[in-house]
């Protein structure tokens, strides 16, 4: 399924949560902090309000946008004002 968002929005794959500490032990997937990094996959129509380009690490809001699995994968729809940085 291809998900193409409209407007101000962007479409993120969220990365994964550290599964080890750096002491070597394991953290269970339950236990994980969800991450506010992940890297832009698709943007909307509304190039005047989004800086981001498709394929950027970018940091979010910790609160925003929507949660969506697709493919296994687990990917964020976010308004582009909802952006706080972009990782280089």
């Amino acid at each position: 399924m291809k998900i193409k968002p409209i407007g101000n929005r962007v479409l993120i794959r969220t990365e994964e949560g550290e599964e080890k500490t750096a002491g070597g032990i394991f953290i269970p997937q339950t236990a994980q902090e969800k991450t506010q990094t992940g890297v832009v996959e698709a943007i909307g129509d509304d190039k005047e309000k989004i800086k981001v380009t498709v394929g950027q690490k970018v940091i979010y809001d910790k609160y925003a946008g929507t949660s969506i699995k697709t493919e296994g994968k687990e990917k964020l729809l976010v308004k582009g004002e909802d952006i706080l940085a972009v990782v280089d």
